[in-house]
């Protein structure tokens, strides 16, 4: 379908049509969840219909000669918002539940501030509420980490890329995957999860290679963008008009839960609760996903329940 002036990609699955509608905001930007997420919770099509969308520069929405400057967080928003008024037309309803993770989360928190009237209520996933903050956070305890493994050359690598936050995109790169490697970031290993997508039926060879190709580029086009890098849930969004509820792994560092539990002590919502995961890090639909499957439909419950 056409979005924000090009092609992209929306997966639309479920078992009742009459059922509440899920739109799932990916993270990256440019990492498609697509290929991925009915095979470990595939199980929320029984209760919602649910949407998973390539956002522009991700999987199937990351043709060859894509346009990176056009990943903007303004054009981003235009788009999702273009995304959730194609649903209501299409399914009669005339709200939503939206799920953002990790960069989706970044976005999620937009839209339900933007247009709270389209939605049911929002679910942060891996929430991010200050970019800099959390590295700082983040590089603190990965230098512990290597301290006490005594990894000395992992500890001169972290010494040269210097304190957080991380000015250049491929330090932060670099940072990251150091931070994965020690168990901060991913619940699940990217062999198992290009072998997932391999066998995903809404995916050719020539989609995986733009998957990666996706993944790989990130969030390069908008690192030096203020409404990105600086991008501080605290300051912009102390508000929201719909229900919140934030989805944390315990181990996640790279979007730490202790900054989201300061960030929901200071929110005023409807209802704001915060579920952790105990045994995940940053993709707790990947760790842990029956549990995740029944707390998504609790809060689909509650929130119905409520209006």
């Amino acid at each position: 379908m056409s979005i924000g002036g090009m092609e992209q990609w929306v997966r639309i699955r479920g078992q009742d049509q009459e059922n509440p509608i899920l739109l799932w905001l990916h993270g990256g930007p440019g990492s498609s969840d697509m290929p991925v997420t009915r095979r470990f919770v595939g199980d929320l099509e029984e209760h919602f219909v649910v949407v998973s969308w390539d956002q522009r520069g991700a999987g199937k929405s990351n043709p060859r000669g894509f346009d990176a400057a056009t990943m903007s967080f303004d054009q981003f928003l235009q788009d999702g918002h273009e995304v959730t008024s194609y649903l209501q037309e299409r399914f009669g309803q005339d709200r939503i539940f939206l799920l953002g993770h990790s960069w989706g989360s970044q976005l999620g928190l937009r839209l339900v501030q933007r247009y709270p009237e389209d939605y049911h209520a929002y679910v942060g996933v891996a929430q991010s509420v200050d970019q800099a903050r959390a590295q700082v956070l983040a590089r603190e305890w990965l230098k512990e980490r290597l301290e006490a493994a005594g990894k000395s050359r992992d500890l001169r690598r972290l010494e040269k890329l210097g304190p957080a936050p991380y000015a250049h995109h491929g330090d932060y790169v670099t940072f990251a995957k150091m931070m994965g490697a020690q168990g901060g970031n991913m619940d699940v290993g990217f062999v198992r999860l290009a072998w997932t997508a391999l066998r995903a039926p809404e995916y050719t060879l020539r989609d995986l290679r733009a998957w990666l190709r996706g993944a790989n580029r990130g969030s390069g086009p908008m690192w030096d963008a203020p409404d990105y890098q600086g991008f501080n849930a605290f300051q912009q969004i102390p508000t929201l008009e719909v229900p919140a509820y934030f989805f944390m792994g315990r181990r996640d560092r790279n979007t730490p839960l202790e900054l989201v539990e300061e960030y929901v002590r200071g929110l005023e919502a409807p209802a704001r609760e915060i579920v952790v995961f105990e045994d995940s890090a940053h993709t707790p639909f990947l760790g842990e996903p029956e549990r995740f499957s029944q707390e998504l439909l609790r809060v689909r419950e509650e929130v119905l329940v409520r209006r």
